[in-house]
């Protein structure tokens, strides 16, 4: 799955949080960085049994998914749990790009309000 995220985390912090979490959670980081625009890349995989935990670690570090991740996420997590026994075990495979800014320029872009 190609997933498309943003967040306010600074990019080095928000890519050891998430390998951490992601590890913990059983699965594999395949690669990762971040690069000096803030734009940060994962690739990552884990057993489908472990889609909610994954979709969880997403969330609470802090990333904000687009409409199409949630809904690719969500229809993983109900399919496996729907069939557990056929796909429990399967690999799944996430390429993850995450867009982060800086806090003081969210700010900044809320306090000048709409366009």
């Amino acid at each position: 799955m190609q997933m498309k995220a943003v967040s306010t985390e600074e990019p080095s912090r928000l890519v050891q949080s998430l390998t951490g979490a992601i590890l913990a959670c059983g699965g594999w980081v395949l690669s990762r960085g971040a690069n000096d625009t803030g734009m940060v890349n994962m690739l990552f995989e884990f057993e489908r049994e472990a889609c909610v935990d994954i979709y969880t670690v997403l969330i609470a570090a802090g990333l904000e998914l687009s409409q199409t991740g949630h809904i690719r996420f969500t229809e993983l997590c109900q399919c496996t749990r729907s069939q557990p026994r056929d796909c429990g075990a399967e690999i799944a495979s996430v390429d993850l790009e995450i867009q982060t800014f800086p806090l003081d320029i969210v700010n900044i872009m809320q306090a000048s309000g709409p366009v």
